[in-house]
């Protein structure tokens, strides 16, 4: 089943929307195949994210490490900045509101930073295309005036490590991604 594909300003993410079918007993919608990802990425680990109304999560990239997500319940305004230095789109950014009763998932290359704002309770189910490496486990203030992100909540429940990250501008050489780096 062929999915559609919605155009982002951000280049290499994908916002997909597969086809769901349903009746009077629910719906059916097949939520991924490997091959709707663009890079050829094998995703080989499953993972997921139940997060309160007003839970801030984010913003964090990877520099090799892809993730594709799929809302399952609630709402979350879902932010991604490109970070990779000459990128085509370096610095834009994107803010979607995914609902777990409508059928999108998001494919986030390597060096996309990326978070949530849930604006209820939700449940986001993920996968990645590698194993937990707290060396790849990197951030940005969500919080940076270069981003200039709306988050969607007036008073977020943010944990430390994301009050933490620092800014674009301070983020150290050698950390920042850049544009067509071997992943």
């Amino acid at each position: 089943m062929a999915p559609t594909y919605h155009p982002t300003p951000i280049e290499g993410v994908e916002l997909i929307e597969p086809q769901s079918h349903g009746d009077d007993r629910g719906r059916f919608v097949e939520t991924y195949r490997r091959e709707w990802l663009p890079l050829g990425r094998e995703m080989i680990q499953g993972n997921r994210s139940e997060k309160s109304e007003g839970s801030l999560v984010g913003l964090h990239y990877h520099l090799h490490q892809a993730d594709y997500w799929y809302m399952l319940r609630g709402t979350a305004r879902v932010v991604l900045a490109d970070l990779r230095v000459g990128s085509p789109t370096e610095l834009a950014t994107f803010v979607v509101d995914l609902d777990g009763s409508e059928d999108r998932g998001l494919f986030i290359p390597p060096g996309v930073a990326h978070g949530f704002a849930a604006l209820s309770d939700m449940l986001l189910w993920y996968l990645v295309d590698g194993y937990y490496n707290p060396a790849d486990e990197l951030g940005v203030a969500f919080d940076d005036p270069a981003l200039g992100v709306d988050w969607g909540l007036l008073d977020p429940v943010v944990s430390q490590r994301d009050r933490t990250n620092p800014t674009v501008a301070e983020i150290p050489a050698g950390v920042r991604p850049y544009w067509g780096m071997r992943t």
